[in-house]
């Protein structure tokens, strides 16, 4: 009897191994790593909003509402946990942003300025790492749904717990359509 309870410990033991389970807590700790990317972009991102409505408020201080907008979005992309709540939250600052900016565009002067140039340059830089970590984490969270879901981890993972993850999918219907151009 413990001569077959042995054999059978070595046999489960060599086929967990063998198998790919070795692999899924590595694929989790990379999912898990880009998802932290991705959330510090949002974080350094939020980071600017404060600046930027600041300096635009200067400028126009009868625009209040929008200010408002701002802000509420930039709260709502912060207390977000979810990647469904995150692209929600997103797609609102983004909408918020581009009326600060509208906004921006009535006061030349407003554009002229050293300061609001740098921030601006850092929104669009900060807009490309999101949309690099967004993509850099569902190509991670495309590995390890294929890898749990190849022989035999099919078989093996879900007796561990493991579950596929939530892909990041934050574009907008409104944001697939190409923009239109009108000259006045």
């Amino acid at each position: 009897k413990y001569l077959s309870l042995l054999f059978t410990t070595l046999v489960m033991s060599f086929f967990l191994t063998s198998c790919g389970m070795q692999s899924i807590p590595t694929e989790i700790n990379h999912v898990d790593a880009d998802w932290a990317e991705v959330l510090n972009q949002y974080k350094r991102r939020a980071d600017l909003i404060p600046n930027l409505v600041e300096t635009v408020k200067g400028y126009a201080k009868h625009e209040k509402t929008v200010f408002e907008e701002v802000t509420k979005a930039r709260s709502a992309l912060m207390d977000a946990k979810s990647p469904h709540d995150k692209a929600e939250a997103n797609n609102m600052l983004t909408g918020a942003l581009k009326s600060l900016f509208a906004v921006a565009e009535a006061y030349p002067k407003l554009e002229a300025t050293a300061n609001f140039q740098k921030l601006q340059e850092e929104v669009s830089d900060t807009e490309d790492k999101v949309a690099y970590s967004r993509q850099f984490y569902n190509n991670t969270v495309m590995d390890f749904n294929t890898a749990l879901q190849v022989f035999p981890n099919v078989l093996i993972a879900p007796m561990f717990g493991f579950k596929t993850r939530e892909f990041f999918g934050d574009v907008s219907e409104e944001e697939k359509k190409a923009p239109k151009v009108k000259f006045e």
